[in-house]
């Protein structure tokens, strides 16, 4: 298990705790059941890096304690 935080700018801060071979599809739904959003309308982002919804999350190199970038579409 690994822990992510994703910060929105906005003053939302979540922590999750997931696989590392889970899809970044998987963690968009689990960011989505704390925060209250639909899933689709989440966007993560590490610098530019737009990560996508098939690929998991260690083929990305996230890793415990990473944290992304929360946006909404």
């Amino acid at each position: 298990m690994i822990e992510i935080t994703c910060n929105d700018r906005l003053g939302k801060k979540v922590r999750v705790k997931c696989n590392p071979d889970d899809t970044v599809g998987d963690l968009k739904k689990l960011i989505a059941a704390q925060t209250g959003t639909k899933h689709e309308k989440i966007v993560l982002k590490k610098w530019y890096t737009i990560y996508k919804d098939p690929i998991r999350l260690s083929d990305y190199e996230i890793h415990d304690g990473m944290n992304l970038e929360l946006y909404y579409q």
